[in-house]
């Protein structure tokens, strides 16, 4: 008998190329080499929490491809990989310099021809999502390539139909795709979508949206028919609506080493939680908490223990004696 998943995500996942702080990339004499994908951060955070955890793509059988899958496997991310001559695809790189005000910190995309963009239904292994219990993508996925974006859809289809909780974080990038195109594309997601997760900012520039987080929720919810939507506001936390209840979580203070996959680690610490069996408002603290840890880390994703994330909820701190 096939036992439950709890968690099957989708998307890409790049090598992350970073200079040490404070050098610049056209004098640098060494680049810190990490795997970072918003969909494998998620994995990789719940997995940490706790989560069986399984992430879907397709990679080069190359190297580097290879560097990747092994080091989400060293986080207990369960791995289901379409692997492709590559001879005909690549990982894509993505270049972080990181710098302080006023020059701040500049992304480099270098993601074209990416395994991933030939990516269809057919070419994963896809057993796992038809005992998950949750299934979880974001929109930077689709906006990858139409393969991509037809295959997004088929697998929030197939998770539906295979009874799992949908969710979908919108974490739209102006780098990809321009808001008008980008909004078309999310909106005709929202009917395979169950939770959603959302900044402000984008709910109101990408979606159109007007009114503070609650309205935006409720407005959202209203439209779409989501059961969950939760509104993150940056320094001001965030907000969840389920079932008509509005739940409102502040933010931890964190002293920022690498703001790099905050928002993945808030989901991570929600999805986890949630599948734990805990309520909206306890997969809220523990969001915040995961959010605020991983700020202390360096690298994508969030190296943390359920350990970690509850002595930040019940307010420890300091040096650990």
């Amino acid at each position: 008998m096939v036992g439950v998943t709890d968690l099957v995500t989708f998307g890409e996942t790049m090598l992350r190329l970073s200079p040490p702080r404070g050098e610049r990339l056209e004098t640098t004499e060494g680049l810190d080499v990490q795997a970072g994908g918003a969909e494998s951060n998620v994995a990789v955070g719940a997995a940490r929490l706790g989560a069986d955890a399984v992430w879907l793509s397709k990679l080069p059988d190359s190297p580097l491809g290879r560097r990747v899958v092994g080091e989400l496997r060293s986080h207990g991310v369960r791995t289901g990989v379409s692997w492709a001559d590559p001879a005909e695809s690549r990982v894509g790189t993505y270049y972080l310099e990181r710098g302080g005000e006023p020059r701040g910190t500049n992304v480099i995309y270098d993601r074209a021809d990416a395994a991933i963009t030939t990516v269809e239904p057919s070419d994963l292994p896809t057993a796992a999502l038809e005992s998950a219990s949750r299934f979880h993508t974001t929109g930077i996925t689709p906006a990858l390539s139409e393969r991509a974006a037809e295959t997004t859809v088929a697998l929030l289809r197939a998770a539906g139909d295979a009874g799992a909780t949908r969710s979908f974080d919108l974490n739209y990038r102006a780098k990809l795709w321009d808001a008008e195109t980008a909004r078309a594309a999310y909106e005709g997601l929202f009917a395979h979508v169950d939770a959603l997760f959302v900044p402000r900012r984008d709910a109101r520039e990408v979606l159109g949206r007007e009114g503070d987080a609650v309205e935006i929720a409720h407005g959202l919810a209203s439209e779409f028919d989501f059961e969950t939507v939760v509104v993150t506001r940056g320094t001001e936390g965030a907000v969840a609506l389920r079932d008509g209840a509005v739940y409102e979580q502040g933010v931890f203070d964190a002293d920022t080493f690498d703001a790099i996959g905050t928002g993945d680690a808030f989901v991570a610490g929600f999805l986890a939680k949630r599948i734990d069996g805990g309520d909206v408002a306890d997969a809220l603290e523990w969001a915040a908490a995961t959010a605020a840890l991983k700020r202390t880390i360096a690298g994508d994703v969030a190296v943390v223990t359920p350990d970690d994330v509850a002595g930040v909820v019940a307010g420890a701190s300091g040096i650990d004696r």
